[in-house]
């Protein structure tokens, strides 16, 4: 029986190759953009409180009414919109899921869509799993900031949809007040719709803001907002996120959201909606990882890398070209081989693989792993 893939050049993802590698060593996680500490005590005892109670079957499709409406009182908050919960707001079962909803919902066979590299790496896969064309742009290095001027060059009346990403991972780098102009004289007058993950949304640094699609009025008429709360209460594995959007794109999303999960976690829902109630569980996550990012860069100035700016996200990247002549994979796996410590190749977030010498580092962990981490690579 032969089969015929959809997705012939997409292989094992580097995550898992450097995560089986890393375990074989045992090396110290630097990789992954999890947390490796603990949630709030109070979320995981009102998840049990929520299945003691019986909220153990299904949710509502679109999520449980008190949960959209902490959502939509988050963002007249911080980004002074205001979402209707039942039609503009749903829980998804992650942020992943809400990416896969928007684009399969969206975009169509022959449609353009642009995307950023380096990049997340589900996008471009779901663009052409819809039989569509992802149109990658690189970002343009040391700051990894957009190229507009590549982005109007780029724009045809095929061009569906704009993905965009910020805080950025893999490089941290965080949409500016001309980002955002720009964004908004390209797509004036179009039909393109804006894709934006925001899943590090409250992980931004130097006093600096989140410029959410949801802030400005020509921008989130035509967004589909998403989020995360794995990101956001230190909880990765309950794969709980949710998306806005106008009534009209929503719909849309929904239709595929019901036969693609239906709902998110019930009793998750009901916990974190609970956590919600309390604003500072999630408004003070950027001095808690700006005080990681500062540690781990401090404790890696004696090394020979040369760190780049992180503006937001649980991410730095650091460039080692000028040290050494190997690739950014061959650099990783000679870090897990002999100094116990696990990173990432920048080069596996882009579609052909570009290779600028630089390697991305996780400060999503405890103090003690990250100076353990940071010691051992101050070796090389």
């Amino acid at each position: 029986m032969q089969i015929r893939s959809k997705l012939p050049a997409v292989g094992t993802t580097v995550f898992s190759v450097i995560g089986d590698l890393a375990e074989r060593h045992q090396a110290i996680n630097l990789s992954q953009g999890a947390p490796n500490f603990p949630c709030a005590p109070e979320l995981i005892d009102h998840a049990i409180d929520a299945m003691s109670e019986g909220h153990n079957q299904y949710s509502p499709m679109i999520g449980i009414e008190s949960l959209r409406n902490k959502i939509a009182e988050k963002i007249q908050l911080l980004y002074g919109h205001s979402y209707d919960e039942l039609n503009e707001v749903t829980v998804m079962a992650s942020a992943s899921e809400a990416l896969y909803c928007a684009i399969a919902a969206l975009v169509h066979p022959g449609d353009e869509v642009i995307y950023f590299e380096p990049c997340f790496d589900s996008y471009a896969p779901i663009v052409q799993l819809q039989g569509a064309v992802p149109v990658g742009i690189k970002l343009l290095p040391p700051a990894y900031g957009i190229d507009w001027d590549a982005v109007r060059d780029a724009v045809n009346d095929r061009t569906r949809m704009i993905i965009i990403n910020s805080p950025h991972n893999p490089s941290g780098a965080v949409l500016s007040d001309a980002d955002i102009a720009a964004l908004q004289d390209i797509v004036a007058d179009t039909n393109i719709v804006i894709l934006s993950d925001e899943v590090y949304e409250h992980v931004v640094f130097d006093q600096d803001i989140h410029r959410s699609m949801s802030r400005y009025a020509g921008l989130r008429e035509r967004a589909v907002v998403v989020s995360s709360f794995g990101k956001t209460f230190h909880v990765t594995g309950w794969r709980v996120g949710y998306c806005v959007a106008p009534t009209a794109i929503m719909a849309e999303i929904r239709k595929i959201h019901q036969f693609l999960m239906y709902c998110a976690d019930t009793p998750m829902q009901y916990a974190l909606a609970a956590m919600m109630e309390t604003p500072n569980h999630y408004l003070n996550l950027s001095t808690i990882y700006q005080e990681k990012r500062d540690l781990l860069a401090h404790a890696l100035k004696e090394s020979k890398f040369e760190l780049l700016p992180s503006k937001g996200s649980f991410f730095m990247l650091a460039r080692f070209h000028h040290f050494s002549y190997l690739s950014d994979v061959q650099l990783v796996r000679k870090l897990i081989e002999e100094f116990g410590v696990a990173t990432i190749p920048v080069s596996a977030f882009y579609s052909d693989g570009t290779d600028l010498g630089v390697i991305r580092l996780s400060f999503s962990k405890d103090d003690a792993t990250l100076e353990e981490g940071a010691r051992r690579l101050c070796k090389l």
